[in-house]
């Protein structure tokens, strides 16, 4: 019983100090992007016409700090990915953490993609669909706070959905996901994604259909490819 408590409290240090570094990496980006902010905000607000408006004096400072943290997350992600892979390393075998070693890049990888697709595709859209709507009955004016917070939500959601696939086959390869579990939670899952989609979009059908259509695709990648890995983990386990 004694041996267990000390394992225990061994996996609770290792697991303190793998939450350490990782926030010690976000905080280290958050500081390097905020000496950086006002490029990235006039990067941002490139094609909006004036300045936006601030209501409070400490505006300013969340804008900046909501810009930072946006960037350092980007930056982290990869970083909590490595610790956690160092964390459970110890039970994998060689040939899974091996394997799962590959993962950590493609996260940083399909976070940029997931954010790339948000701002480049369905911000844009949304904001089109809001201004025509508005541009009859009232005069447009943005505060930053209320812009900024728009951005972040149309965009940083997709940042963590296109992280499915390489999520699923770490899942997948360390045996706590298969592909028939995904299989039989399809449903649910489209139910889930069709959800969010709804939720994130314009009342229209045809936003609805370009949201819908690449989160139902990701879901599928991420089934055929945990197909893939259990093939072959199976197929590893038998030739052992």
């Amino acid at each position: 019983m004694k041996q267990q408590e000390v394992s225990f409290v061994l996996h609770l240090e290792e697991l303190r100090k793998r939450l350490i570094v990782t926030l010690a990496a976000f905080l280290v980006s958050f500081f390097a992007a905020f000496l950086f902010v006002q490029d990235l905000y006039q990067w941002l607000v490139r094609d909006v016409e004036g300045k936006l408006t601030i209501l409070a004096p400490s505006d300013v400072i969340w804008v900046y700090m909501a810009i930072s943290g946006v960037f350092a997350l980007a930056i982290t992600i990869p970083v909590a990915a490595w610790q956690t892979w160092m964390f459970v390393k110890p039970a994998l075998k060689k040939t899974e953490y091996k394997a799962t070693m590959s993962f950590i890049p493609a996260l940083a990888v399909l976070f940029a993609v997931g954010i790339c697709f948000g701002y480049f595709i369905i911000y844009p859209m949304v904001m089109r669909f809001l201004e025509q709507m508005a541009a009859v009955n009232f005069e447009t004016m943005y505060t930053a706070d209320k812009y900024f917070t728009f951005m972040i939500n149309m965009t940083v959601p997709f940042g963590l959905l296109f992280e499915m696939p390489v999520v699923v086959l770490f899942l997948t390869q360390i045996g706590l996901l298969n592909p028939q579990r995904l299989a039989k939670g399809r449903k649910l899952a489209y139910f889930l994604l069709a959800i969010v989609a709804i939720t994130i979009t314009p009342p229209d059908i045809m936003s609805d259909i370009l949201v819908i259509i690449p989160l139902f695709l990701l879901y599928e990648i991420s089934v055929t490819l945990s197909k893939f890995v259990y093939r072959k983990k199976v197929a590893q386990e038998a030739t052992a």
